[in-house]
């Protein structure tokens, strides 16, 4: 991973940490990932925005059934500021294609958009 794109980097470790079940229970961690205009084309068809996504996680009750994981991760600049990513996802037997958009703010990389698409098997 050291000769990754340092923005693509950034990206990757903010999915990940996106996807860790300690931070998905927190509304001040989700919080300070997500971009202020924020929206999610979730796996259950659902538009979310940034509110209602951080309320849902923080009343979520699988965060016991440990992290979601994650295969495939691949990320690419689009722009200066912009960065896309590509994972699959498996989580209590639900698997997800999913695709994010990340962009550098003052204050760091943030989520901007995040789209996931079940798949079987």
């Amino acid at each position: 991973m050291s000769d990754r794109d340092p923005a693509v980097e950034a990206a990757v470790q903010g999915e990940l940490r996106l996807l860790d079940p300690e931070v998905r229970a927190s509304p001040e961690l989700v919080g300070a990932l997500l971009h202020p205009e924020f929206h999610e084309f979730g796996a259950s068809g659902r538009h979310w925005d940034r509110l209602s996504i951080i309320a849902a996680l923080a009343g979520a009750s699988d965060q016991e059934a440990g992290p979601i994981a994650a295969s495939g991760m691949r990320g690419v600049r689009l722009a200066p500021d912009v960065v896309h990513l590509t994972f699959d996802t498996e989580h209590n037997g639900g698997r997800a294609h999913r695709s994010s958009l990340w962009r550098r703010t003052p204050s760091g990389w943030l989520l901007y958009f995040h789209q996931a698409t079940p798949f079987a098997g």
